[in-house]
């Protein structure tokens, strides 16, 4: 069992790991599904997954955040990426593995992966 100090300070790197600006709507952000379905489904990873390749990459106006229920159980883990001005992207299916490739050509690059996203054949 952890102190209340090693809380604390654990409490405190996860802060600064997950970017919860409320204000920032010129940044693009990173919606991942954590309802009981996408936890179920293996969602955990990926959000942390998305934070630790975000933040290696320096990458900046991202945040990545979690909401609820997207709405589609058997596609899970669900992802939203939502930029400013562009239309969303859904990628359904995620895995932990497949987060640095999204994050290099989509946040990175701007092309978004088509064969991850909702309209591709799965």
């Amino acid at each position: 069992m952890k102190s209340l100090a090693e809380l604390a300070q654990l409490r405190e790197k996860m802060k600064s790991e997950v970017n919860l600006r409320r204000d920032a709507t010129d940044d693009t952000r990173v919606l991942v599904g954590m309802a009981t379905c996408g936890i179920a489904s293996g969602a955990r990873p990926v959000l942390s997954a998305f934070v630790e390749e975000v933040n290696k990459r320096q990458i900046k106006n991202v945040m990545v955040t979690q909401t609820g229920c997207i709405g589609i159980c058997k596609l899970e883990p669900i992802v939203e990426i939502v930029v400013p001005g562009k239309e969303k992207v859904t990628y359904i299916k995620m895995t932990a593995e497949k987060v640095a490739r999204v994050v290099s050509e989509h946040l990175v690059n701007g092309r978004p992966v088509a064969e991850y996203s909702i309209g591709a054949e799965h």
